[in-house]
């Protein structure tokens, strides 16, 4: 039973279930049969993220923690509110990016305990780079088929020097985000401006490529939850906008507030 501080036996074995599922992604992903479906709020599905789903699911159940997917989040909040421990999983972040195909898409696992994202894992599958931060040992970027991941030179974050940079979001960027960004120009006037898909944008701030990273559009908790872990752990914080408070996880309603990265 995980008790918050993970062993590096613990995440190998959940990086093993990434690459697993990954693979399975990755094969559907080259096949172009993608047999996308409209959910209720609009957004695509595909058998993709159907496949990473049961794998996930399947993988993360002997460690005895329930689970909340994006794809199978029914579950009253009567009942999560009594989870001491879950899994956050969503299994592939950026089902827009994959559909178009340009690999901007993640596979997202975090552990959730008292609101607070302790552990996560962004892997993109198209890389084969794989963000971790944990709560005991901090924060990695490296590849998933690396024995020695946790060496000093994958800590996170890395010092890039560069200009002020700003990562957005590449397929729902707000008229909000917009304007936000417009007015950064005002301090930063040679700043960089980035789009990104998926969680790869908080993934960039914990690294040190960017700075900020505003979204001022609607994002799930399942979205943010193992983006938050990597970039909390990386020294960077999840804000809600307008305020000094960090988004927090498992709420009533699953819905994250507008927020801000830095």
């Amino acid at each position: 039973m995980i008790d918050g501080n993970i062993t590096l036996h613990e995440i190998k074995y959940i990086v093993n279930i990434c690459k697993e599922a990954g693979e399975a992604v990755l094969d559907i992903y080259n096949s172009s049969e993608f047999e996308i479906e409209e959910k209720l709020d609009g957004s695509p599905i595909t058998r993709a993220d159907k496949k990473s789903h049961d794998i996930i699911s399947k993988g993360l159940s002997s460690l005895g923690i329930p689970l909340l997917s994006e794809e199978g989040k029914n579950i009253e909040f009567i009942e999560r509110s009594k989870w001491n421990y879950f899994w956050m999983i969503d299994p592939i972040d950026g089902t827009k990016e994959f559909i178009k195909k340009n690999g901007d898409f993640t596979i997202n696992i975090a552990l959730i305990n008292d609101n607070k994202a302790i552990f996560g894992i962004v892997y993109v599958p198209v890389s084969e780079t794989v963000y971790i931060g944990s709560k005991n040992i901090g924060s990695y970027k490296f590849n998933i088929n690396s024995n020695n991941w946790h060496k000093k030179s994958n800590r996170l974050p890395f010092n890039h020097k560069r200009e002020f940079t700003v990562v957005a979001s590449r397929s729902h960027l707000s008229k909000e985000t917009a304007e936000f960004i417009e007015d950064l120009k005002l301090e930063h006037p040679k700043m960089k401006i980035i789009s990104r898909g998926s969680s790869l944008k908080l993934c960039m701030i914990a690294e040190g490529v960017a700075d900020i990273y505003p979204r001022f559009a609607p994002t799930m908790e399942w979205d943010t939850a193992a983006g938050d872990a990597v970039c909390t752990y990386a020294g960077k914080a999840v804000y809600e906008f307008g305020r000094d408070t960090k988004v927090i996880y498992n709420k009533q309603n699953l819905l994250n507030p507008w927020f801000i990265v830095k």
